[in-house]
């Protein structure tokens, strides 16, 4: 399954709802896993980003949906990278 690490920057509401992050954290682990997903790692960072999760979906699509339905609920900005695992990367350099 496609790996996806999402880059989160907190709102202006999600700053001032903070106490409801943990909370938030585990609705966003239920949506993943209802669009066939998994968040499997979550950190809170310094610097540009708040935030940083590691999730895995089956397709563009499933990940496209759950990310839609979380941002919905207004406390979090993300910008997202598509990730290659250490064997996909030692694949697509032994294609070269």
């Amino acid at each position: 399954m496609p790996t996806y690490i999402t880059l989160v920057q907190y709102t202006g509401e999600g700053i001032a709802n903070m106490k409801e992050s943990p909370d938030r954290l585990q609705r966003a682990r239920e949506i993943a896993t209802e669009h066939g997903g998994e968040l499997s790692q979550f950190f809170l960072t310094m610097g540009e980003y708040d935030a940083v999760a590691v999730s895995t979906y089956p397709d563009d699509a499933s990940y496209a949906k759950a990310m839609l339905t979380i941002a919905q609920g207004g406390a979090v900005q993300t910008e997202t990278l598509t990730a290659f695992t250490e064997d996909e990367y030692r694949d697509i350099c032994d294609a070269l």
